[in-house]
Parts: C-alpha cells; structure tokens; sequence
C-alpha cells in the first residue's frame, strides 16, 4: 500500500511537471516574415517549440517600427511567458528587450543583433567570419580569370546599422583587401525589393567600367542583379555572389550562374532559440551568445554539404 502511494506520488509529480511544460506560451516578433530567411527560422522555432510541448505565436512587423513595438504589446497582453526577436535592426532591438523586462519576460535576440545585451541568450551567425570565406571564393575565381588585377567588387549591402552587416562587410572586405582587390562601392538595401536591387547593380555597373562581380549580402532578390547584369550585356563578364540561400542555388552554383553563397542556418538557428528558453525554463545552463558557423559554398563543395543546407539552411525535411 506504501509502495502504491510512492508511484502514484511519483506520477502525480511527473503530470504536474509536463502540464507546467506545456502550458508555457512563446512568442516569436520577426522583422518581415515576407523573406525566406525568416521563414525558415519561423519554422524551426514552430518544430522545435511543438517538441517541447509549447504554444508558439508568431508576429511580423513588414519591417515597419511602428508594427514592431504593436507586435510586443499584443504579444505581451497575451501572457506570454518567454520572447524570441529578430528585430528591424540593433537599436529597435534595444526598445524591445527593455518592454519586454518591465514584464520579466525571458527574451532571446535570434540573429540581427542588439544594441543592449540585456538579453537571456543571442543566437547569431558568424557574420564576418562566413563573408571573409565567401570572400576568399570570390576571390580565387577572380585570380583564376586574371580579373583580379583591375577589377573591381559592387556591393548591395543590408542596412550597417544591423549588426549583422556590418560584420559581413567587415570580413568580405577583409578578403578583398588580402588579394588588393578593391571595391566598387556599396548601397544599403532600405525595402528590399526587386526594383531596389536591379537599380543599384545598374547604378554600380553603369558608374564603374572595370566591375567584375556584385556582392548581394541576402538571397531572395537576385534575379534583380542578374536582370541588371544581362540588360547591361555583361554576362560572362560579371560574377554574381550571395549571402544566403534560395532552393533554386542548389542548381545555379554547380552552373555557374551563381560563384557561390555563405549560407547561414536558420532553420538551426530557430531551434537554438527555443531550446535556450527551455534550459531557461529548467533550471539549465543557458549560453548567452551562441554563434554558428556558416557554409560559404561554391561548386567545389556544395555536394558536400548537400544534406545540411536543405535542412539547417532550407528547413527541407526529407
């Protein structure tokens, strides 16, 4: 009869512990879930989230502030009990980490970066370590074409006062510079469009007569930079390289069409996110910063590394 009462103690315990589980609620405010990147990452977190046994909501801001600080007052108001942003940018970051601990919410920053690192855990990528690497590919191909001596790197940059851009910039520069390989320029994206993209590889072509390659630092508007290159008749004689990955450069790397690409993971990195507030909600080591490496993939090695981008980096299940 003792040993009855003990087992049925014991699972009592147990229930408690899986129902206080299960009832944590998350939320997850990204800057615009238009994008594939986030996407991806809202799919890791969703997974991972349902693994554990808990309710996730998922907020975009189209990449607006005002919808950004909407975002968190209605996910505030809905008892959330831990917070997960990809924020517009590091210092929109720093409004949304203190409203959230007037509330004593946990929050994870999931890459962009922050401002504040009041933080429970940042989940990044290397930034500058994948643009040195994918620097270095663009710069092997440029020697092995003698393109190296006077021609010149464009660069469509994602905003520099992201942390994540500037990082990227800083390590493909880095490469560049090593080679003496000189840059063309740079232009910040602001909406992120197709029209955006094409006029800023027109401009840098059109401004500079020895351009040899564009750098886009995302992934998901490229056919802009390949319009431009091809309206301006200089296929063949521009290279185009990416940060990122779209499905479709599974088959434009091996082709040739695309040099190579440094693909960050978000479908891991989303995941890593989650699991930071679980060991937060058990008591469990949390890392404060956590960086992941990131693939810089050109035709040499993309068979390779096959089966990792179409899960970490594409959130392909197969």
């Amino acid at each position: 009869m003792k040993i009855s009462k003990i087992i049925i103690f014991i699972f009592l315990f147990l229930c408690s512990l899986n129902a206080n589980q299960s009832s944590k609620k998350l939320a997850y405010i990204v800057s615009d879930l238009d994008i594939p990147f986030w996407q991806i990452m809202s799919k890791g977190i969703k997974e991972k989230a349902n693994e554990f046994g808990y309710e996730v909501d998922i907020y975009s801001s189209q990449n607006l502030k005002k919808n950004e600080l909407e975002n968190l007052a209605i996910a505030l108001s809905s008892k959330i009990d831990g917070l997960i942003i990809s924020p517009i940018n590091s210092s929109t970051a720093v409004t949304l980490i203190e409203l959230a601990k007037t509330k004593n919410i946990p929050i994870v920053v999931a890459d962009i970066g922050s401002d504040s690192e009041d933080y429970l855990s940042f989940i990044s990528s290397d930034n500058k370590n994948g643009a040195y690497e994918l620097g270095k590919i663009l710069t092997k191909y440029m020697k092995d074409l003698s393109w190296d001596k006077e021609g010149t790197v464009g660069i469509i940059a994602i905003p520099q006062k992201r942390a994540n851009g500037k990082a990227r910039t800083l390590g493909f520069v880095e490469a560049l510079n090593e080679e003496n390989i000189k840059s063309a320029g740079l232009y910040q994206q602001v909406d992120f469009s197709y029209e955006e993209t094409y006029n800023y590889s027109k401009k840098l072509i059109d401004e500079n007569e020895n351009l040899r390659a564009i750098w886009l630092q995302g992934s998901d508007k490229y056919k802009g930079a390949l319009d431009a290159i091809k309206d301006s008749k200089k296929e063949g004689q521009i290279a185009l390289i990416c940060f990122d990955a779209e499905p479709e450069f599974l088959e434009m790397i091996p082709k040739g069409i695309l040099i190579g690409s440094a693909m960050q993971q978000p479908y891991l990195m989303g995941q890593e996110a989650v699991i930071s507030l679980d060991n937060f909600f058990n008591k469990k080591e949390v890392i404060k910063e956590k960086k992941l490496p990131i693939l810089a993939i050109s035709k040499d090695n993309i068979e390779e590394k096959l089966q990792t981008i179409k899960l970490n980096v594409l959130g392909i299940k197969e």
